[in-house]
């Protein structure tokens, strides 16, 4: 049986987490962003379709490489972030149903046969593994900066020229200069947004 988090916990993954856009001039270890991985990927997807492929761009080739395809709002602050990571989805993803979702023996030909589909459960789910990956980060002492400002097109044709990976959003990650933060934006009260039937 699960238990709620304690108030820290809660604190530090939602209510005093900040969307970070400027980061101490720390680097991020490839050990902590594995261990960041093998800590989202336990969260849920659609039938464990689990869609999402990650590219982490740390050094200054890739960085370069991904700051052509950003608007200009974003460029500056992705050079200088620790790291940033495409969240993309694999077009392909329902190659591994067979093995990741046994109970459903025709999944992946209901997927291969359905571009429509493919692609909806595609972009939904690795836009969930986004979210986790952002949650999985707080809990291991990091900060993200989330982003939707660049050219998928670019993105795709230069880090996923093969065209089976598709760009869905951008995440700068580090260790939060909590200086530079804007004040926090408000949000919507649960009378507004929230309706129980």
């Amino acid at each position: 049986m699960t238990t709620k988090l304690d108030a820290q916990a809660l604190n530090q993954l939602f209510t005093e987490a900040r969307t970070f856009n400027a980061f101490l001039d720390k680097a991020v270890p490839d050990e902590l962003i594995k261990e960041l991985y093998e800590l989202m990927k336990w969260a849920p997807t659609s039938m464990n379709c689990q869609p999402g492929y990650y590219v982490v761009v740390k050094s200054a080739d890739a960085k370069e490489k991904l700051n052509k395809a950003l608007a200009p709002g974003n460029q500056q602050k992705s050079l200088a972030a620790p790291a940033s990571v495409i969240i993309a989805s694999d077009q392909q993803f329902y190659n591994h149903l067979p093995e990741q979702f046994p109970a459903y023996p025709t999944a992946k030909d209901m997927f291969a046969n359905d571009a429509s589909f493919r692609d909806a459960t595609a972009f939904r789910n690795s836009s969930l593994q986004g979210a986790y990956f952002i949650m999985a980060a707080r809990s291991l002492g990091l900060d993200c900066g989330p982003m939707s400002g660049f050219d998928n097109k670019l993105v795709d044709d230069s880090f996923f020229p093969e065209g089976r990976y598709k760009s869905n959003f951008i995440i700068n990650f580090g260790y939060g200069d909590a200086a530079q933060n804007y004040p926090r934006g408000p949000r919507l009260a649960f009378e507004d947004v929230v309706k129980i039937l």
